[in-house]
C-alpha cells in the first residue's frame, strides 16, 4: 500500500511523541494497513505496534468508534491549517455535524429511544397536540438552516456575507451563473428566520423574482422538511417575503431589506431604484443590488460608477470612485456609502467554485458574449445594428402581461399559431451553438410579436437538432418554420421537411442578411417585439450583430463573429428567421401571408 493524503495527522500538540505516534498507528490500522507496513512507515519495531494493537483493543473498536477517530483526526488537521480555503470551512462544518450525529447514535445505543436520534420526536409528542403553525420550522430548524447556509458558501460568497453584516448598500457586478441569486435567497431566509426582518425581492420580471422563491422553498424543504407556502411567504415569526416584478413600481406600502436582481437589464431602472430605496429607507433595512453588466448607456451605469451621486452634490462634495476590477475584486466600501465588488467567472473559480469548464465556455460564447456575461465588461454597442437600449425596451414581465401564455401547461399557447425560427449549429466537433425560438406572431399591424421560448443547443448532430425542433413543435400549433440552410442547416431542414413540408429555407448572402436585419430593426424600433426580461441572452445576441465589409471589400454584411470557436448571435438570427414570415408591408388584420420564401444567392 502506498502512502496517501489520508495518512493521519498528529491529533493534539499537547500529546507527547509516543502518544501521537500511537494514535497515528491506530488510524493507519483502521484504514486497512498491515502491522508490518505501519511499523515500517512510522519507523517502529513491529512488536511495538502489535503490542499497542492488543493493549488498546484496536480490533474490538466498533464501527462508530473507528469513524469517530477518523473524523477527529481530519477535523483537527483542518483546524490547524493556517491558510484555510472555502472548501476547508465547508468540510469543518460538515465534520462537526457528523460528530454531533454520532453523539446521538451513542445515546440511542444506550437507551433504545428513537427520540435520542431525533429530538423533534419528543417535541412533537409533548403536551397538547396542536396543528403546527404555518411556515414554522421550529427553533432547531432555524439553527439547521443557518448552519447549512453558512456551510455552503464559496469564498467570494463569504465576502458578500461579511459585507451584509455591516454595509447598508451592497452593489455587485458579477458573472452569470456563479450563484448570486441562489446565495441571496439563502442569506435572506436565514436572516429572516433569525431576526424576523421582512425581505423584498424585485426584478424586471415576476418570473425572475420567483426564482428567489423557488430557491428558498427548496432550501428550507431540504434542510428541515418544512414546505413554505404562500405568496408572499409569511413566516411563523411574522417576517414577510415578497416577490415582485414590474408591479414593484406601485409597491409603496412594503418595507424591509430589498434585493434587486439583474438591475442592469431593467428598463426604467431609475424608477425601480426609487421604489427600492423607498422600501428600505429606515436605517435598519438594507439594500442589495446585483447584476451582470449591459451597456454604458443604461440608466443604471451612473448609479454603479457613482456619477449619479456626484451629480447631486456640490462640486466641493464630489468624490472619486474607482470601479475598476483591480480596485473592487475583493470588495470595497466606497465614498458614496455603497459597498461594491466585481466577481468575474475567473474570480469565482479562484474562490472555490468548481462548476465551470472555461475552455468549453469560450467555445460556446463569442468573445463579446464571454466578456460581457462572464468577465463583467460593459457592452460597446456603438457599432451594433441593435443597440442595447433598443433591445431592453423589448424586455417585459411576461407573467403579468401575457395572460394567454401558460408556460407549465402541456400546450403552453393552446391552439394559437406560432412561428419557429432556427439557426443551426456549424459543422465539426468544436462547432458553434444553435438557436431556436418560438414566436407568437402579432395578430395585426399594431400588435407585438412575442418570443415565448428560446433554446440554445450545443453539441448535436443534424439528426438530433431536427429531433429537438420536432419535440418543441409538438407542444404548439406551428404555422411556420424558418431555417438557415448554410452548413449543417441544409440537412436539418431536409429532416424537418419530412414532418413540416412547408419549412422555409434561408440561404445567407450579404443582401439576404441585410433584408433580415432591416426587417427586424423596423419591428424593434416600433416597439413590436417582446420577450421576457429573464432572457437577457436574447438582448445580448442581437447587440453582438455589427455591420462590416465582406472579405472582398465590395459589400456590407452583418456579422457576429461566426466561426468554429465563437458563437454567432444564434438566437438573434433565429428570431429574424421567424420574423421574416411577416410581410414587409405588414398586411392588414387577419392576413398572414402564407407564401414560402427562399432566399438564394
Amino acid at each position: 500500500m502506498t502512502v496517501t493524503d489520508q495518512t493521519p495527522a498528529v491529533l493534539d500538540a499537547s500529546l507527547d511523541a509516543t502518544d501521537a505516534t500511537r494514535f497515528a498507528a491506530r488510524h493507519l490500522y483502521w484504514m486497512g494497513w498491515r502491522i508490518g507496513r505501519i511499523a515500517e512507515f512510522l519507523d517502529l519495531p513491529a512488536g511495538t505496534v502489535s503490542s499497542w494493537k492488543k493493549r488498546d483493543g484496536w480490533d474490538k473498536a466498533s464501527p462508530t468508534e473507528r469513524v469517530e477517530g477518523a473524523l477527529e483526526a481530519r477535523l483537527v488537521q483542518l483546524i490547524g491549517k493556517e491558510q484555510k480555503e472555502g472548501r476547508d470551512f465547508k468540510e469543518i462544518d460538515l465534520l462537526g455535524r457528523q460528530i454531533e450525529r454520532l453523539a446521538r447514535v451513542h445515546k440511542y445505543q444506550g437507551s433504545g429511544k428513537e427520540s435520542d436520534l431525533n429530538p423533534n420526536i419528543d417535541r412533537r409528542n409533548a403536551g397538547e397536540k396542536k396543528k403546527p403553525a404555518r411556515n414554522d420550522v421550529g427553533e432547531e430548524g432555524v439553527i439547521q438552516i443557518v448552519e447549512a447556509f453558512e456551510a455552503s458558501l464559496f469564498l467570494y460568497q463569504r465576502h458578500w456575507y461579511r459585507a451584509g453584516q455591516h454595509e447598508r448598500i451592497r452593489n455587485l457586478l458579477k458573472s452569470r451563473q456563479i450563484g448570486a441569486t441562489w446565495y441571496f435567497a439563502r442569506e435572506a431566509i436565514a436572516d429572516a428566520l433569525e431576526t424576523g426582518k421582512n425581505k423584498i425581492f424585485m426584478s424586471a420580471s415576476k418570473a425572475q423574482a420567483h426564482i428567489f422563491r423557488n430557491y428558498i422553498v427548496q432550501f428550507v424543504k431540504e434542510t428541515t422538511g418544512v414546505e413554505l407556502k404562500g405568496d408572499p411567504i409569511v413566516l411563523a415569526n411574522g417576517a414577510e417575503l415578497h416577490f415582485l416584478g414590474t408591479n414593484a413600481k406601485t409597491a409603496q406600502g412594503y418595507h424591509g431589506d430589498t434585493y434587486l436582481d439583474e438591475y442592469f437589464w431593467i428598463n426604467g431602472f431609475e424608477q425601480f431604484r426609487k421604489v427600492t430605496s423607498g422600501m428600505a429607507m429606515h436605517k435598519k433595512w438594507k439594500q442589495t443590488y446585483f447584476s451582470t453588466p449591459s451597456s454604458v448607456a443604461h440608466e443604471a451605469y451612473p448609479f454603479w460608477t457613482g456619477e449619479r451621486f456626484n451629480k447631486r452634490r456640490r462640486k466641493d462634495d464630489r468624490v472619486e470612485i474607482d470601479v475598476s476590477h483591480s480596485a473592487l475584486v475583493a470588495g470595497a466600501h466606497c465614498a458614496d456609502g455603497q459597498w461594491r465588488q466585481i466577481v468575474t467567472i475567473e474570480d469565482a473559480i479562484a474562490g472555490g467554485c468548481d462548476l465551470f469548464d472555461l475552455d468549453q465556455l469560450r467555445l460556446e460564447y463569442s468573445d463579446d458574449e464571454f466578456a460581457n456575461l462572464l468577465m463583467c465588461e460593459f457592452v460597446d454597442d456603438s457599432q451594433s445594428a441593435f443597440p442595447m437600449m433598443s433591445m431592453q425596451r423589448c424586455m417585459v414581465d411576461s407573467w403579468d402581461l401575457w395572460r394567454d401564455w401558460k408556460p407549465f401547461a402541456a400546450r403552453p399557447f393552446g391552439n394559437q399559431p406560432v412561428w419557429l425560427g432556427y439557426d443551426p449549429a456549424g459543422d465539426g466537433e468544436n462547432s458553434d451553438g444553435a438557436g431556436l425560438v418560438v414566436l407568437a406572431p402579432a395578430a395585426h399591424r399594431n400588435d407585438r410579436h412575442r418570443i415565448l421560448e428560446q433554446h440554445r443547443i450545443k453539441g448535436h448532430d443534424y439528426e438530433a437538432q431536427a429531433d429537438y425542433i420536432q419535440e418543441v413543435a409538438r407542444r404548439y400549433n406551428v404555422q411556420y418554420i424558418g431555417i438557415d440552410i448554410n452548413g449543417m442547416g441544409d440537412a436539418v431542414a431536409q429532416l424537418v421537411a419530412k414532418w413540416f413540408p412547408r419549412v422555409t429555407r434561408h440561404r445567407y448572402t450579404p443582401d439576404s442578411k441585410a433584408a433580415l436585419v432591416r426587417q427586424a430593426q423596423h419591428i424593434i424600433d416600433r416597439g413590436r417585439l417582446e420577450f421576457d426580461a429573464r432572457d437577457i441572452i436574447i438582448a445580448q445576441s442581437f447587440t453582438s450583430i455589427r455591420r462590416e465589409l465582406t472579405a472582398s471589400g465590395r459589400q456590407f454584411t452583418y456579422s457576429a463573429g461566426r466561426n468554429a470557436r465563437t458563437g454567432h448571435a444564434d438566437l438573434a438570427w433565429a428570431t429574424m428567421h421567424a420574423l421574416s414570415n411577416e410581410p414587409i408591408d405588414v398586411l392588414a388584420e387577419g392576413e398572414r401571408g402564407g407564401s414560402i420564401m427562399e432566399l438564394y444567392e
